[in-house]
């Protein structure tokens, strides 16, 4: 067999919650959707969104399912919060999940050179970073059980919906809205998560892919997707800062492209109101073109 198993009809699936790492007392879970059969399937570490400090494994629960019911293993994962445990601790643990479904790929019905990384708005930003530096020591601070085989956080590829993929201007640009005349209300909470995530600026611009990618940093760039709402002030939008002639989606892909990795932008046809989560039941042909990506990239 030389391509992952992908079924071209909606199938039956199952669901299971399994611990994949603890800190001290406190466990962290995956939401497994595995589908039926003998597989091997593509699978993807999802990673949610929350500004770094909220939701959980469960609040995307219609991408995983549409995946699953569609041949694709779906890892629907928690991790520390930006409220409990700043940067880098998500992404330490997001390493170590990529890492820990490689050495468990058989029960999870794929193979480690079938696995990817997926995630939305912050949750997208997190996939992205992990996927740039999957050897990055501070990254790759959490080891294997011992006696583990070796196995690292590459993956085959990324899918993101709206990342935050920039912090640093995300930040600075929420800072410019509230000061502005007649402030909305959504730059509020993101200052405040941003500043209990990242804790300072510095740190918004080190663990930065756009802007890792513009300092010449040399990072992994697997095939990867961008999947944009629109009317999303909060993740489209232009850097004042830059002198990129473009919105930050476009900035980071031409940057990723420069860096000699394919990457696609596409809008689709759902609103993303600031202040409010987007209603991923209206996202239309989204999850079925993000099968067909994967069927395209994950192959050995």
């Amino acid at each position: 067999m030389n391509t992952a198993v992908l079924e071209a009809k909606a199938a039956d699936f199952d669901v299971e919650d399994v611990e994949y790492l603890r800190h001290g007392d406190k466990p962290l879970l995956a939401r497994i959707f595995k589908p039926r059969g003998a597989g091997p399937f593509p699978a993807m570490v999802e990673c949610h969104g929350g500004a770094w400090c909220m939701s959980d494994r469960t609040t995307e629960r219609l991408r995983h399912e549409y995946m699953a019911s569609h041949g694709v293993v779906s890892i629907a994962l928690d991790f520390r919060s930006g409220t409990e445990a700043p940067y880098p601790a998500s992404v330490q643990d997001i390493n170590y999940a990529v890492r820990w479904a490689k050495l468990h790929a058989r029960e999870l019905k794929t193979r480690p050179d079938l696995i990817g990384l997926s995630g939305q708005s912050s949750g997208g930003h997190l996939a992205m970073l992990v996927a740039m530096r999957p050897h990055d020591p501070r990254y790759a601070a959490i080891a294997l059980p011992a006696g583990s085989p070796a196995e690292d956080a590459s993956v085959r590829c990324v899918i993101m919906s709206w990342p935050v993929i920039n912090p640093l201007s995300r930040y600075r640009h929420a800072k410019r809205a509230l000061q502005g005349p007649n402030p909305a209300e959504w730059p509020k909470s993101i200052i405040g998560r941003h500043d209990s995530y990242w804790q300072n600026e510095a740190n918004m611009a080190e663990g930065n892919p756009t802007m890792a990618l513009e300092r010449g940093e040399k990072v992994l760039t697997p095939p990867a997707v961008w999947y944009q709402a629109q009317g999303d002030i909060v993740h489209d939008y232009k850097d004042i800062e830059s002198s990129f002639d473009g919105n930050e989606p476009q900035r980071f892909c031409a940057a990723y492209a420069k860096a000699g990795g394919s990457i696609a932008l596409e809008y689709i046809d759902i609103e993303r109101k600031a202040g409010s989560s987007p209603d991923l039941s209206q996202c239309g042909p989204m999850f079925g073109r993000m099968v067909e990506f994967i069927e395209r990239h994950v192959r050995v």
